[in-house]
């Protein structure tokens, strides 16, 4: 009973992230502070995962070091878009623009 338990929060945790990732799709920033939210609940069900096997904790080293090099990739698009068209709304931004 308790490993549903264990189970049944980060799925519930990542529903509610990739609610507000579809629901919040004005600003560029909470997009993708939802993103690390449900990275983070995928780490979590790693873990579980992992203790349940008695595996190695190798992997979870892996999957958190891309997740960093996701978030930083994130706050760099971020940062140019802001500093080129000065806010991180979806709106202002075209793809056909130069």
């Amino acid at each position: 009973m308790m490993m549903l338990i264990y189970w049944w929060l980060p799925i519930i945790l990542m529903l509610i992230g990739a609610m507000v990732f579809v629901s919040n799709r004005k600003h560029l920033l909470s997009m993708l502070l939802s993103l690390e939210f449900m990275v983070l609940n995928l780490f979590l069900m790693l873990i579980i995962y992992l203790n349940m096997l008695n595996g190695e904790i190798y992997f979870s080293m892996v999957f958190l070091t891309f997740s960093v090099c996701e978030g930083a990739l994130g706050l760099s698009i971020l940062v140019s878009m802001i500093r080129s068209h000065g806010n991180n709304y979806f709106q202002t931004f075209s793809i056909l623009q130069c």
